[in-house]
């Protein structure tokens, strides 16, 4: 899952409209949110670029006949190179162990699942559909209502699928097949009603 978050107009459309349609099978509602990354700390990248910079010195008088001002000047430029390679998204993720890296994704989604009011609906009955890209995390969070009734291994067809498409660069048809899959399981315990719903936005949240 390497590819950028800009999705085109017709992807985004294509969503939606995948949204609406799973909608239209249960009374239960879907949001989409697609993260760029979630890890936004340089602290790391900084220390890292630092050590070596400080190391580099030590090198070059043992192994180098360099003047120290050469040095010194190799120093400073070794570190402004280094930190804009080591903030790069992937390889600023890549920095962190697995396990750290999943649980800011982590931290993230629940954040998404608040701000996009996906716990605000009068049966709580939302769900989160969620990819951070930087950090290969997909997850699917249900509210209380559903994740009464539902576990949440039920969920894990559709984000295998997700994964699956993601990591042949197709975002958007991920998402589909993911919301279709989703809508399979809340067709399921939560059927579609006559009474009117629609109380989230049919549409992925780009971050």
């Amino acid at each position: 899952m390497d590819r950028s978050t800009d999705l085109s107009s017709e992807d985004r459309a294509r969503i939606s409209a995948a949204i609406h349609a799973a909608e239209q099978r249960t009374s239960g509602e879907i949001v989409c949110v697609l993260a760029e990354r979630s890890v936004d700390a340089t602290g790391l990248p900084i220390l890292i670029a630092a050590v070596i910079a400080l190391l580099a010195p030590w090198l070059l008088v043992h192994f180098t006949m360099l003047p120290v001002a050469q040095i010194l000047l190799i120093q400073a430029a070794l570190f402004v190179v280094l930190l804009p390679i080591l903030c790069l998204p992937r390889l600023r993720a890549a920095l962190l162990p697995a396990r750290v890296r999943r649980a800011i994704a982590h931290r993230v989604a629940m954040e998404q699942f608040a701000l996009r009011g996906v716990s605000r609906t009068k049966d709580r009955t939302g769900i989160l559909v969620f990819v951070s890209l930087a950090e290969r995390y997909a997850r699917i969070i249900a509210d209380e209502g559903i994740a009464a009734r539902v576990p949440q291994a039920e969920w894990q067809r559709a984000i295998d699928a997700l994964i699956g498409h993601m990591r042949d660069g197709r975002i958007a048809d991920g998402f589909i097949v993911a919301i279709d899959r989703c809508a399979d399981v809340l067709a399921t315990h939560f059927p579609h009603t006559d009474a009117p719903r629609d109380e989230l936005p049919d549409r992925i949240y780009l971050i």
